[in-house]
């Protein structure tokens, strides 16, 4: 299976960076997995909706430009469906047993996902409905991926 997480904006902080870098380490063994980082447009503090939506289309372009026909998308948004990991990694294993094997997640900048990103995306997923930095969201993304197959195979790791 081959995964790619497209996000908004470079990721700096290097505690995240190590937490993803550990993940990625563990996940070698059940897929190739794949970042892709679109840049974020730059805004002011305070903008209009208007302005807000300029700025997310922008970034949606961006990042539709990323995903291929064949992809199968999740969007991460916070009005998206809030799966268990144990339905999360079913959907996963679905996916491929169905012979969907490229797997995109996307995860917005710091306004969310334009519309036409939501429209592309084959499914909406949300990690709950608190707002989480769009840089932590990555590391969290990761670690649910990895639980996801980690339960598919009945590894000990989920507790």
């Amino acid at each position: 299976m081959n995964i790619k997480i497209v996000t908004v904006g470079k990721l700096k902080e290097k505690y995240l960076i190590q937490g993803i870098n550990e993940y990625v380490k563990r996940l070698g063994t059940y897929c190739k997995i794949q970042f892709v980082e679109v840049p974020d447009e730059k805004a002011p503090e305070s903008m209009s909706e208007a302005e807000m939506l300029q700025v997310k289309e922008k970034e949606g372009k961006k990042i539709l430009a990323k995903i291929k026909d064949q992809e199968y998308v999740f969007a991460l948004a916070i009005e998206g469906k809030n799966p268990t990991s144990e339905a999360f990694a079913q959907q996963i294993e679905q996916l491929g047993i169905q012979g969907k094997s490229q797997l995109v997640f996307v995860i917005g900048g710091s306004l969310g996902l334009s519309q036409e990103v939501m429209q592309r995306s084959d499914t909406q997923i949300s990690f709950g409905k608190m707002t989480y930095p769009h840089q932590l969201m990555k590391l969290i993304l990761v670690e649910q991926i990895y639980r996801a197959f980690r339960i598919n195979t009945g590894a000990p790791y989920h507790k």
